[in-house]
């Protein structure tokens, strides 16, 4: 999942971006509310975690602003204020989840993945094809019921594979779900990264090559493309 952090004060949002990542989700920061509204025009986000007291753009301007774009993009505010009547107006705004600082930091990762299964359409909780199953919650994957020790973006790109339900994902795709805005729109990582989740995974293969198109797990009664 792609996530967006936006909040000024630069440790607590570098912490909490690199608390994410180590969750496997693809994070980018923003430090104020101009960077975080050019960041969520241009890239899809499931979920903004977004500070309510910023200067310039505020985080209720900003946040009014991504659910005018009608993006499916979830809003958690976040903030010192943690009064009812805080919570109320925040909400009011628009936004899906409300957070006080100081904040548990297990809790907001609950949140936001909750979050982000309702930015896209619904999923099982439990993501399975053929013999594999992968479970987002406890970050594990399983093939005929043996566990598979996967890398966070190699159970990113497979996670993402699943949840398609057979359809194709473009290399640029998993690259915008899976890694941050630091990488490299030119590189081989998404092939490479394919490659090893495929010899991981064992025989016999379940991630199809659809030449021109990107990758695939087919679904039940979907004819099997080029490996």
């Amino acid at each position: 999942m792609r996530i967006l952090v936006v909040e000024d004060e630069v440790p607590l949002a570098d912490a909490i971006a690199r608390g994410l990542r180590r969750e496997g989700m693809a994070v980018d920061v923003a430090y104020d509310g101009e960077s975080g509204h050019e960041k969520s025009t241009v890239t899809r986000y499931d979920v903004v975690v977004l500070d309510r007291d910023l200067p310039g753009m505020s985080g209720d301007e900003l946040c009014t602003e991504i659910l005018s774009s009608g993006a499916l993009t979830r809003v958690m505010m976040l903030t010192a204020s943690g009064g009812i009547s805080d919570r109320v107006e925040g909400l009011s705004l628009g936004a899906d989840d409300y957070l006080a600082k100081p904040f548990a930091f297990p809790e907001l990762v609950a949140r936001v993945r909750a979050l982000a299964r309702r930015a896209t359409p619904a999923t099982p909780p439990v993501l399975s094809a053929r013999d594999v199953e992968l479970d987002p919650a406890r970050r594990t994957v399983q093939r005929s019921g043996d566990p598979v020790e996967l890398t966070r973006k190699e159970f990113g790109v497979l996670e993402v594979l699943l949840a398609a339900k057979g359809s194709v994902v473009s290399s640029e795709e998993l690259l915008e779900r899976v890694w941050d805005e630091n990488a490299d729109p030119f590189t081989t990582t998404v092939r490479v990264t394919v490659m090893t989740l495929r010899k991981k995974l064992g025989e016999p293969g379940i991630i199809d090559t659809v030449v021109g198109s990107g990758y695939r797990v087919p679904s039940a009664g979907n004819a099997s493309a080029e490996n």
